[in-house]
C-alpha cells in the first residue's frame, strides 16, 4: 500500500529549499528539485511515497503551480520520480544502488567516497587474534542448540563486571546480549512502548533512534539541545518531562550524539527523580561511554541514581571496538531482561555464540584497545578542528570532550545544500535535518573524526570549495545514479 505525503508535511520537510542567491542564481523548479532529491537520499523520504499535486505543493510552498510542474519533470528525468495518470506520482531512485552502513541508499559505484556520513572506526588490530581465540572455544558449546536469549555467561559476566567498576554494582543475570546497540533500543521499545506512546528525545538525537520511534508511531516530543558546551538546560528538560509526561525518555548522556555533550552527574541525578515522580522510563544510550578524550573525568552512570528500575541502560561493541561485530547489550533489572528475552524469542532468538566468544576475548584486552582508539580519536579530532578552523572560519564548533563527532554550526541555513554538493566531489555528509524533526537544523551539520587525518584534512578541503560554490553555482548537476547517504 502506497502512502502520501500532503504538500503542507512535504513543505516542512523542504525547509529553506530556494536556490542561494549568487551571481548566476538556479531556477526555483531546478532547486526544489534538487531539495527533494536530497530527502530522498538521506533517508527522510521513503520511497515509494506519492508526492502531493501540484497544486498541493504550490500552495503549501506559496509558489506557482508551473515551478512545482517544472520541478516534477525534473525529477522524473532524473529517475526520482515516477508518474501515472490519474494515479499521481511516487518516489523512487534511479540505477542501481545498495544499502550504505547507515541504512540509506548510495550508488555502487563509490569506493572512492570520503564517507563522513557514518561515525565508526576500523577494526582495531587485536580482533583477528580475538577471533581466533574465540574459534578455539567455540568446540564446547557445539553440543547444545546454540540459542542463548540472554546471551552466554561469560560475556554477561564480563559486561556486568565493566558496569561494576563503573561505580554500578550490577550481576550476569541483569545483562542480556543483543545484535547491536540499535537492537537493544528495539527490543527494550517493543515492550516499553505501546504504539503512539509519547517519548522524549534530545534536538538533535541519533537518527537511526528516531527511524526505530517512527517504526512504533511514536509521538516525539523534544528537548533542544545548546550548541555551545552547556547542552542542556536542566530547568527545561526536567520541566518538559512534569509537563509531557512521556511513557518513554530516549537520552544519550555520554558523548551525545552528534553534539559530543556530556551530562553532568548533578543533571542524572534529578532526571531521575524527575522521571519516577512522572511515571517515565528512561533509554540511556552508553554508545560512546567508553570514548573520553583529553583525560575527562566520567560522571557516575545514569542508573546508579535508580532505585525503582526506570532506567534501561544500553550499549555495545560498536564504537569502541568494530562495527561489524554486532554484538550490543542491555542493563536492567532481572525480571526486566526475563520480560526481555520473552519478547526476543519472537523476533531473532538469540546472538551468535561466535560472535559473542570474541567479544569476550576482546572485552579482556580492553583497556589496551580503548587507550589507544582515545589516543587515535583525539589526534583526529584536533586535525579536523585544525582544518576546519583554516578552511571555513566563519563556523562554530564547539571541541567535544569525548566520543567521535563534531556539530558544526554552519554560516548559514545550507546543511542540504551543501551534502548534496560535496557528494559530487567525492565527500558524504550527514546534514543536519537527519538529526532532527520536520526539516529543522538546516545550520548544522555532523562531522565524525573517525578517518585517518590525510583524510579529513583533505575532505575539509572539499568541502570549503564547494562551501564556497554554492553562491555563484548554476543550475545543479546531477550525476546518474547519484544519491547522497
Amino acid at each position: 500500500m502506497v502512502s502520501q505525503v500532503r504538500g503542507v508535511q512535504l513543505a516542512r520537510l523542504l525547509g529553506q529549499w530556494h536556490a542561494l542567491p549568487g551571481r548566476r542564481r538556479s531556477p526555483d523548479y531546478a532547486a526544489l528539485a534538487g531539495a527533494v532529491r536530497g530527502l530522498l537520499a538521506d533517508g527522510r523520504l521513503p520511497l515509494g511515497v506519492r508526492l502531493p499535486a501540484e497544486r498541493d505543493l504550490a500552495e503549501a510552498l506559496r509558489i506557482s503551480r508551473t515551478t512545482v510542474t517544472a520541478a516534477y519533470r525534473e525529477l522524473r528525468d532524473s529517475g526520482h520520480l515516477a508518474s501515472r495518470r490519474g494515479a499521481g506520482s511516487w518516489t523512487m531512485l534511479p540505477g542501481t544502488h545498495r544499502v550504505a552502513p547507515n541504512g540509506l541508499w548510495i550508488p555502487l559505484d563509490d569506493r572512492d567516497m570520503l564517507d563522513l556520513g557514518v561515525a565508526a572506526l576500523a577494526a582495531p588490530p587485536e580482533l583477528l587474534p580475538a577471533a581466533r581465540a574465540a574459534a578455539e572455544d567455540l568446540p564446547r558449546y557445539l553440543n547444545g542448540a546454540g540459542y542463548h536469549p540472554i546471551g552466554i555467561i561469560e560475556l554477561r559476566e564480563a559486561v556486568a563486571q565493566r558496569y561494576t567498576e563503573r561505580g554500578l554494582p550490577t550481576s550476569p543475570d541483569q545483562i542480556m546480549v543483543t545484535n547491536g546497540t540499535q537492537h537493544a533500543l528495539d527490543l527494550v521499545l517493543r515492550l516499553a512502548l505501546a504504539p503512539g506512546g509519547g517519548v522524549l528525545v534530545e534536538s538533535p538525537s541519533y537518527p537511526n533512534a528516531l527511524a526505530a520511534l517512527a517504526a512504533r508511531r511514536a509521538r516525539i516530543t523534544t528537548h533542544g539541545l545548546a550548541a555551545d558546551a552547556d547542552g542542556w538546560d536542566a530547568d527545561l528538560l526536567l520541566g518538559t518531562l512534569r509537563q509531557v509526561r512521556p511513557r518513554v525518555g530516549y537520552l544519550i548522556p555520554d558523548f551525545q550524539n552528534p553534539t559530543g555533550h556530556l551530562m553532568p552527574a548533578e543533571l542524572r541525578e534529578r532526571l531521575v527523580a524527575t522521571a519516577h515522580a512522572v511515571g517515565t522510563d528512561l533509554v540511556i544510550d552508553e554508545s560512546f561511554v567508553d570514548l573520553p578524550l583529553d583525560g575527562t573525568d566520567l560522571p557516575p552512570p545514569t542508573a546508579s541514581f535508580d532505585r525503582h528500575s526506570r532506567v534501561v541502560s544500553i550499549g555495545g561493541m560498536s564504537k569502541p571496538f568494530w562495527g561489524g561485530l554486532r554484538i550490543g547489550w542491555i542493563r536492567s533489572s532481572a525480571p526486566q531482561v526475563q520480560r526481555l528475552a520473552a519478547a526476543r524469542v519472537g523476533v531473532d532468538m538469540s546472538s551468535p555464540v561466535l560472535d559473542q566468544l570474541v567479544a569476550v576475548h576482546l572485552l579482556d584486552v580492553a583497556p589496551a584497545i580503548v587507550a589507544a582508539r582515545r589516543a587515535q580519536l583525539a589526534v583526529q579530532r584536533d586535525a579536523l578542528l585544525g582544518a576546519l578552523a583554516a578552511r571555513l572560519p566563519e563556523w562554530r564548533v564547539t571541541m567535544p570532550r569525548g566520543g567521535v563527532t563534531l556539530w558544526a554550526e554552519l554560516d548559514g541555513p545550507i546543511s542540504s545544500a551543501l551534502a548534496r554538493a560535496a557528494e559530487e566531489v567525492g565527500v558524504r555528509l550527514a546534514p543536519g535535518p537527519r538529526f532532527g524533526l520536520d526539516g529543522t537544523l538546516e545550520r548544522f551539520l555532523r562531522l565524525p573524526f573517525t578517518l585517518p587525518v590525510a583524510d579529513l584534512v583533505e575532505a575539509v578541503g572539499r568541502i570549503a570549495a564547494v562551501r564556497y560554490d554554492l553562491d555563484r553555482a548554476g543550475q545543479p548537476r546531477w550525476r546518474e545514479p547519484s544519491v547522497i547517504a
